[in-house]
């Protein structure tokens, strides 16, 4: 549906409802971020919380109080449209998940903008690494972790990772790819047994869809913008809107202008 489409015009597509899916691979070479909109009172407590886990939470635009529009990484773009899917949370608990947050949007929300994993899936691919959810048509699996982040004010919790299944040889390759960018994730978190991080059933993700694990290949895990999600199940603000896992927006910064 996207082929050949610019971020704008994939854009128009999602406020104009035509667009209500998953969105990797969606527009090749173009970044995409997750979302976390919350009260102003809770802004400075979760700027601190990014600022203090940069691997899981990447911020790429912070908008003023009350501001939908962004200004630098897709300008004109709608905080409260233009995500295809949105979670809507209240004293942190998952209530309802809409294409269209418009009216609840307050007056007070600053929205934080967090690079994703997805931007550099297209990077993999063009070193000659698989993306088994790209080639399956499916949402990355996603997990929560025993791994811990370092709390700032209400906000606590564990990291969630994104995880795609690497053949063994090419697993020094796609460390190697996104180690070069550290706005989307950068890094894995952790490559090999699940269990180590807290992991159960690598069949059955805590968000997302599983994918097929071939003999020969690593589950490696990669730090996930939905980790902000669990903190705010902990820190319970009377409202708070986050983007749903896997559905993001397309932003028109180049991922090649992410890379170091």
């Amino acid at each position: 549906m996207s082929d050949g489409l610019t971020p704008r015009a994939f854009r128009e597509m999602v406020r104009g409802g035509r667009h209500t899916g998953q969105t990797s691979g969606v527009c090749p070479g173009f970044a995409q971020t997750n979302l976390v909109a919350l009260p102003r009172a809770y802004a400075y407590d979760f700027l601190l919380y990014a600022q203090r886990n940069p691997e899981a939470i990447p911020l790429l635009e912070v908008t003023e109080a009350g501001e939908r529009l962004l200004r630098k990484i897709a300008p004109g773009a709608d905080a409260a449209t233009d995500y295809p899917r949105y979670r809507v949370y209240r004293d942190g608990v998952f209530t309802e998940e809409l294409t269209d947050v418009s009216g609840l949007w307050r007056e007070d929300f600053v929205s934080f903008h967090i690079g994703c994993s997805f931007s550099f899936e297209s990077a993999l691919i063009e070193a000659g690494v698989p993306v088994r959810n790209i080639e399956e048509n499916r949402n990355v699996p996603m997990f929560v972790t025993n791994i811990p982040c370092e709390s700032a004010g209400v906000f606590s919790g564990t990291m969630v990772v994104s995880m795609r299944p690497i053949p063994f040889a090419l697993v020094p390759r796609a460390v190697s790819v996104t180690a070069r960018m550290p706005r989307v994730h950068g890094a894995p978190a952790h490559i090999g047994d699940p269990s180590l991080i807290g992991i159960r059933d690598i069949t059955k993700p805590d968000y997302g869809e599983a994918v097929t694990i071939y003999p020969g290949e690593d589950p490696v895990f990669w730090p996930c913008g939905v980790t902000p999600q669990v903190a705010v199940l902990n820190a319970k603000p009377s409202l708070a809107i986050t983007h749903a896992p896997g559905h993001m927006l397309v932003t028109d910064v180049r991922n090649a202008a992410l890379r170091v």
